[in-house]
Order: C-alpha cells, then structure tokens, then sequence
C-alpha cells in the first residue's frame, strides 16, 4: 500500500499536467477544428521545460509511455468484425492491398533517402492507417533510439498537417472526378489519414458518401493490429542482429499487450455484450489517454529539433500521400471498369 501511494505521489504532478494540456487541446480542436493531436503536441512542446523539472518528470515520462499503450489498446472499442464484413471483400481487399504497399514503398523511399527502416515504417503506417493515433501506436512497438521521439513528432506533425489538406482537397477532387457518392466515400476513406478527418470529407459530400468513408476508414483502423505485429518482429530482428537481445532479457511476445488488449477489445465489442454507454466512454478515455501521451512527448521535446530535419523526411511523407492517394483511386477505377 505504501508503495503504491508513493508511486502515486511520483506520477500525480506529471500526469495531471498531460491531462490539463489534454482536454485544453481538445477544446481548442472543438472550437477550431484543427488536428487535437497538433493542438496536444504544440501545448506539450510550449511546456517543455517541465520534463527537466525534478517532480513533473515522471509522470510525463509514464504518460509518454503507458498511457499511450493504453490509449492505443482503447481503439478496438472502434471496430466490430460486423461492421468490416458489411464491407464485402473487394473493399478489404483494397483496403489491405493498400496499407502494404504504402508501407513498402515508404520502407523502400526511406532506404533511399538515407533514413532506417524503422522511420519508412513509421511514416507509411502512419499515413497508410490512421494517422497520428499509428504513428504513437507503431512507435511504441519500436526499438529505443536517440532520434526516435523527434521522429515520432515529426510524424505526427506531418500526418495531421496533410491530413488537414487532404480533408479540405479530396472532396472538391471527388466532385471534380464526377464520383458516386460511395465511390467517393471509399476514396476518402481509403486515403486520408486521421478518422476525423475522413468523417469531416466524407460527410461534407453527402450521407451516403460519409457512411461508406466511415466503414473504409474503420477497415484501415483495424490493419493496427498486423502492422504492430510486424513492428514487434522486426524490433525482435533488429535487437538481435545489434546484439542487444541479451540486454533486454526474456524475449519480448511477438505482440505487446497493449496490441493484445486491441484486439480483445475488437471481439468483445464486436459481441454486442457491451452497453452503448460502455463503449462510448472507452473510446472517450481512449482519445484522451492519445492526446495526453501527445502532450507528453511534445513536452520531452525541443522544438530546434523539429525544425532541423530537413526537406528529405517532408518529401517522403508528401510521396507517400501521394501514391496512397493515386493507388486508391486507380483501383476504384479498375473495380468499376
């Protein structure tokens, strides 16, 4: 007992500052309707000086780290199995089709940019499947590094900021393209990052068009759970090729629990057991604890190394929008041709 009061006294000061940076940030983002995730990142990184500060310390460092497994976990509370067999399997397969070769190529374009691996997988998950929420999850299941935290926010600010564009772009594209409504629904679904984002497009065209972006976007959502999967292995791969596998002592699971968690949720939610009640306030804890774990990373770090990374890591992000846009559309053409 006593030990747990004294780590309750360790954490408090720094996780009630994440939370006052969160729900300030979702306010903004109500009242704007700009990315809560940038609001979140820019409120931590204007309170940088509290993670040097002795007693804020550790509890940013906890909600960097676990509340972010948490808010990750809290996801599968988004998802049914029936809403995904609703879609009919030529949507999925388009859907999956999609995720792993955007996921590639940022892989095969971060190789030849001079970047790791790892950063190709973090940006092309991260547009490939839900944006900043990926991006937090997939860096979670990665090795330690220096530069992992600066990659990991430039990520976040990259995807919100062409996720914003997107939403403003793609459904005047939709319309120029002379798209039916679903037609244009899968699009948007398939190809812009944040779910916000794709109901915002997806609803400004018709009902119809923000229901079928929805269930397309909810399909991506649900690839989390493979490509963290691959995370994981490739980290195991890369932590014993560096030699480091001995330090970290018993071999990690293939999957972390906070991807486990996921996907229990996914079938538990998808029994119909839980009350509506339940659920929304899961998915509510869920952003919160994602927007919390945001303004804790902003806060761990400097602004000058944002603002340093050059033009290379932008282009890669912009190329990768760019073909998942293009791949998404070509196969909508080919599907009706």
């Amino acid at each position: 007992m006593h030990k747990l009061q004294a780590l309750a006294a360790l954490w408090f000061p720094g996780l009630l500052i994440c939370g006052i940076a969160a729900i300030a940030a979702m306010f903004l983002g109500a009242h704007y309707g700009a990315p809560v995730m940038l609001f979140a990142l820019l409120l931590g990184m204007a309170l940088n000086f509290l993670s040097q500060e002795g007693r804020s310390a550790p509890g940013i460092d906890l909600a960097a780290r676990q509340v972010l497994r948490l808010g990750v976990a809290l996801l599968g509370l988004r998802i049914t199995t029936a809403q995904v067999m609703s879609l009919g399997w030529e949507p999925v397969a388009m859907v999956v089709l999609a995720v792993v070769l955007t996921i590639v190529v940022g892989i095969v374009l971060a190789k030849l940019l001079g970047f790791q691996m790892f950063f190709g997988l973090l940006t092309g998950g991260a547009v490939a499947i839900c944006g900043a929420s990926a991006a937090l999850a997939l860096a979670a299941a990665m090795p330690a590094h220096p530069q992992k935290e600066r990659a990991t926010l430039f990520t976040v600010i990259g995807v919100s900021t062409l996720s914003t564009l997107a939403m403003v772009l793609y459904p005047m594209i939709t319309r120029a393209l002379g798209m039916e409504p679903v037609a244009a629904g899968h699009f948007i679904g398939g190809t812009i990052h944040d779910v916000a984002q794709v109901v915002g497009a997806g609803y400004s065209l018709s009902h119809e068009a923000g229901d079928a972006a929805t269930l397309i976007k909810l399909m991506r959502v649900a690839m989390l759970l493979p490509v963290i999967a691959l995370a994981a292995w490739l980290t195991q791969r890369h932590l014993v090729a560096q030699g480091d596998a001995a330090a970290m002592g018993p071999r990690p699971p293939l999957l972390p629990w906070f991807a486990v968690a996921f996907a229990l949720l996914v079938l538990i939610n998808s029994t119909g057991w839980l009350p509506e009640r339940v659920v929304q306030t899961g998915q509510g804890l869920s952003q919160i604890c994602l927007v919390a774990a945001m303004a804790a990373i902003g806060m761990k770090t400097h602004l000058k190394d944002i603002l340093t990374v050059g033009w290379k890591p932008v282009a890669l992000m912009v190329a990768e929008t760019a073909f998942l846009a293009a791949l998404f559309y070509g196969m909508l053409v080919v599907q009706g041709a």
